[in-house]
């Protein structure tokens, strides 16, 4: 199974991500680890990236899912996937994949990511990344709100239910 925690910048996809695969004990991928520089530096300079610059990232993230899938491993990846068109190309020829969605009111995301230090993507590029979200009719939604603990709850029952209408 591959889990791939997703949504606009500051919803918290890297820390539920991270939380998730302790509790599935199972491997885990930040996206924000595999960006290129200039990718990197785009967004230090308030500019979206557009699909060519999400190409190369993409496909990293890809391999690195296929490495995971053909070891028999699962892997839970924190990642936008804004687009459906960004879905297909991380999960091309791979199995069992399921999607948890992190949801907030815009004016909550804001804020956090005014009070988050240190990390490339400036506030300005919120409402881009709203715009181009498209959402997964199979995705699990989360709260941002809801404490860590009870977002990985909450998925693991999820996650259980989808196996059990699976097996039924």
């Amino acid at each position: 199974m591959i889990v791939i925690v997703m949504g606009v910048s500051g919803a918290g996809k890297s820390t539920l991500g991270e939380a998730l695969a302790a509790a599935l004990g199972c491997g885990f991928v930040d996206a924000d680890d595999h960006h290129p520089p200039e990718n990197i530096a785009k967004m230090r300079r308030g500019e979206p990236l557009d699909d060519a610059d999400r190409g190369p990232w993409l496909d990293r993230l890809h391999a690195l899912l296929r490495e995971q899938h053909a070891a028999g491993k699962d892997a839970v990846l924190a990642c936008s996937a804004l687009k459906d068109s960004y879905r297909t190309r991380l999960t091309a020829g791979l199995r069992d994949i399921r999607y948890v969605l992190l949801v907030g009111a815009p004016a909550e995301l804001r804020e956090r990511l005014t009070a988050r230090r240190d990390h490339f993507m400036p506030p300005v590029l919120l409402d881009s990344q709203i715009a181009t979200l498209s959402v997964p009719d199979d995705a699990i939604e989360v709260p941002i709100g809801l404490a860590t603990s009870g977002q990985v709850a909450l998925v693991r029952e999820a996650l259980a239910a989808q196996d059990h209408a699976r097996d039924a």
